[in-house]
């Protein structure tokens, strides 16, 4: 047994005055129970101020640790109060565990890594722990390494926004470009989302002054936040939410033949993909559709507005690419297609801000990125039942946050 002792003190890092004094194996409940305690007369640094002093009096507590094989761990240790001359009575703090945690710091680790991969409903049931203590802990270690964030560098922000869930309220995620990581996660969609956003930026060293370029949607009250809050920022519409508008007006079109046309019946992502991304089938069918020159369908002459649209990106100047933009807004509001023209009327009331992706190169690719991070995490979870739980979830995957500065072993 001493061996055994040994080999656990060891696991657990325990230093003096810490020690195992006895272990209790339950096959019956499937745990293992090892207790820890302390000589008498040891000596305890005060919480509070550091000074050194006894135990004053002692309560039990437990955790649960890292399975051991198959079995659940738990420590149940004599915990004591010391009696500070300063500060009085007050409970020490444990070197395996964080103030009023359920859980072992190691344990947390383990089930941080899980929760990352995982529904917390699935992990929950995988590790035998309720999922609000494990919600709570997910929080906890969440706010507690934002607050540790510094944003002083951050320029270039791009803001999408994201549902709770199917037909739910909105949240908005606000994305440093340049290190491709959340920053801020607020609830809703309107320009107080950005007042909340600057207020927390600055409480986090970040100076709204200094962002240069903001990539959003064409929602006004985006577009009237930012003109408030960024005084010196440029807004980018990216190609991104442009052609979010334009693959609505495409669809439009089609949703409007497909009663006349048996052709277009069951091919709605024909048009809403790439030429590059359609299957082998697709692409036939695609062809096929296109080759029919008497029908003279108003869904493919969209599809082609569309495909052009997208030709302006490769334009190796500014001016060639503003000349490009303005034959195709020419050519979609000359199109006898209403929905391509009121799309492309909403090009042209955003015309600077389209314009300026020339200069600032907003990658697009980052907000569809980690906007679809969190799509996938909402899937397996079939939805998250609060907007706090969501923000955590949002952090988690992608803010890149950097938990070992709280004390979470990695």
């Amino acid at each position: 047994m001493e061996v055994l002792e040994s080999l656990f003190a060891k696991a657990l890092k325990l230093e003096s005055p810490w020690k195992i004094t006895k272990i209790e194996f339950h096959e019956g409940g499937g745990d293992i129970k090892i207790f820890v305690d302390f000589p008498r007369g040891s000596v305890f640094s005060c919480p509070a101020c550091g000074q050194e002093a006894k135990a004053y009096d002692t309560t039990e507590k437990e955790w649960r640790h890292l399975n051991f094989f198959q079995y659940a761990c738990y420590l149940v240790v004599r915990v004591p109060r010391t009696d500070c001359p300063d500060d009085g009575k007050l409970q020490i703090d444990v070197p395996w565990a964080r103030e009023g945690a359920d859980f072992t710091f190691l344990f947390e680790s383990f089930a941080m890594t899980l929760v990352r991969e995982m529904p917390v409903n699935k992990v929950s049931k995988i590790i035998n722990v309720d999922d609000n203590k494990l919600w709570r802990m997910m929080q906890y270690y969440t706010e507690a390494a934002r607050q540790q964030e510094d944003y002083a560098g951050v320029k270039q922000i791009g803001v999408d926004e994201t549902s709770k869930a199917k037909g739910h309220d909105y949240v908005s995620l606000f994305v440093d470009l340049a290190k491709k990581r959340t920053i801020f996660v607020a609830e809703g969609k309107g320009s107080e989302t950005m007042t909340a956003f600057v207020k927390d930026f600055k409480e986090h060293h970040g100076d709204p002054q200094a962002i240069k370029d903001v990539s959003i949607d064409m929602s006004p009250a985006f577009i009237k936040g930012v003109e408030e809050n960024m005084p010196n920022a440029a807004i980018t519409f990216d190609k991104y939410h442009i052609m979010k508008i334009i693959n609505a007006a495409v669809d439009n079109v089609r949703k409007a033949e497909v009663k006349d046309q048996y052709l277009l019946r069951g091919q709605k992502y024909l048009f809403l993909k790439n030429r590059e991304n359609l299957t082998e089938s697709q692409l036939k069918a695609l062809k096929t559709i296109e080759s029919m020159p008497r029908i003279n369908l108003k869904t493919v002459k969209a599809y082609h507005i569309r495909e052009n649209f997208q030709e302006i990106y490769k334009e190796e100047t500014q001016e060639g690419f503003e000349r490009a933009l303005k034959k195709w807004y020419f050519w979609a509001t000359h199109s006898r297609i209403e929905e391509i023209s009121k799309a492309a009327k909403m090009v042209k009331r955003h015309w600077s801000g389209v314009l300026r992706w020339y200069v600032s190169r907003i990658n697009n690719g980052i907000l569809e990125g980690l906007n679809s991070l969190v799509q996938a995490a909402k899937a397996k979870a079939r939805g998250y039942r609060t907007f706090k739980n969501l923000k955590t979830i949002i952090y988690m995957i992608t803010g890149k946050l950097d938990y070992a500065k709280v004390g979470l072993p990695t």
